[in-house]
């Protein structure tokens, strides 16, 4: 047998000779055989054997071949049938291909009759097979040119929303270089502080826009190493305290002192939660009803995890924008955001095994918890 014939083949019949002569034909042709010795039994192993043949008889007592075959191909319509009938049966037998037979063979059995309706039996069978691997290679090729065309898409997106961005920057830095030189002009030092701090600020958020631009371009491998919770939490508050202070928003940081150590890569997760803090800062700027907010960064172990939580008391969000908030390019600073930041934090998170989960309600604030496996996960990465 070659690589396109199959394995087993169930023989139905009621006459036990007839079986057993099909039964040693059909081993010394290489093939495992099943037998059943009316259309009930037959169906019984059927379904228990998965026989990609069947060789049957077309009349039975307790049910006919064809009611069998009908049957079979309800249930498995690629399962293929022979039809055995008798001289007087050769209606039947064309009525079974009606219903799908792949061929019939006369009684008494020739064995090259049988090696001929087997053989076109595997013909069809092996052209079904090499429909499927094309289908499924097509399958595949088409995947593989909607994925180009989405990240083809997506880099378009990006261009448009980086090239808004960066414009309103460059105009931003543009106000505060003037402030320094018409400072500097007339002798103006509050001006030109003002100015300095514009642009320092300016300065600030390009250089952010830049590395959101670099953990997009590439999901780089993680470099973990163990690290001390508390340690790395204090670095991230930290690094954003000062631009909370700025802004004249409290900031309320609660570590907890025993959470011990974790495995990450600790700048770029230090990025996600800067992402996140920032994006907190944002929503309380937007907040015009109350006339001081502030923002709550916890830290805690939680069995096997660190467990991060921002909660802020900004202007919250709706359904809506919770669902979407982590997509790509989705932003609610209108022109001031790219849609980078929040997705860029879920895809770290993410990466680490950890996920986001986000409470709020328009008017309300938000809470974005961030859970970090304290060991990577068995198929997660290692560091290099």
């Amino acid at each position: 047998m070659d690589d396109t014939q199959v394995e087993t083949i169930l023989i139905v019949d009621d006459e036990p000779d007839i079986r057993e002569v099909l039964a040693i034909s059909l081993q010394d042709m290489g093939y495992r055989t099943v037998e059943a010795e009316n259309a009930a039994q037959a169906f019984t192993v059927f379904q228990k054997e998965d026989p990609q043949i069947v060789v049957t008889d077309i009349k039975m007592p307790g049910g006919d071949g064809i009611e069998l075959l009908r049957k079979i191909k309800h249930e498995n319509p690629e399962t293929e049938v022979v039809m055995i009938t008798g001289h007087g049966d050769m209606n039947l037998a064309i009525r079974s291909l009606k219903y799908e037979a792949t061929d019939f063979i006369t009684k008494p059995i020739n064995v090259d009759a049988l090696e001929i309706a087997l053989r076109r039996a595997r013909e069809k069978i092996a052209m079904r097979r090499k429909l499927q691997d094309y289908t499924r290679s097509l399958e595949q090729l088409v995947k593989e040119k909607t994925e180009l065309q989405d990240h083809l898409a997506s880099l378009g997106l990006m261009i448009g929303s980086i090239s808004h961005g960066m414009k309103g920057l460059l105009t931003s830095l543009d106000g505060g270089l003037y402030l320094v030189s018409s400072g500097l002009e007339k002798k103006d030092m509050n001006r030109v502080e003002q100015g300095c701090r514009a642009a320092g600020e300016t300065a600030g958020r390009i250089r952010k826009m830049v590395l959101d631009i670099l953990y997009y371009a590439k999901e780089r491998t993680l470099n973990r190493r163990d690290v001390a919770a508390t340690a790395f939490a204090e670095d991230v508050a930290r690094v954003i305290r000062p631009g909370l202070d700025g802004y004249g928003i409290r900031f309320d940081c609660r570590f907890d002192k025993n959470a011990g150590t974790f495995s990450v890569d600790a700048d770029y997760l230090h990025a996600a939660l800067v992402n996140i803090l920032e994006n907190a800062a944002d929503a309380c700027l937007k907040d015009r009803g109350r006339p001081t907010h502030r923002i709550i960064f916890s830290m805690t172990a939680r069995g096997d995890e660190i467990v991060f939580t921002i909660d802020d008391d900004g202007i919250g969000m709706d359904r809506d924008t919770c669902d979407r908030i982590f997509a790509l390019f989705y932003s609610t600073k209108e022109r001031k955001g790219t849609g980078l930041g929040l997705f860029i934090a879920n895809r770290i998170v993410g990466q680490h095994g950890g996920t986001i989960a986000v409470s709020s309600k328009p008017g309300e604030g938000s809470a974005f918890t961030v859970s970090i496996p304290k060991t990577p996960p068995e198929n997660g990465e290692t560091g290099h």
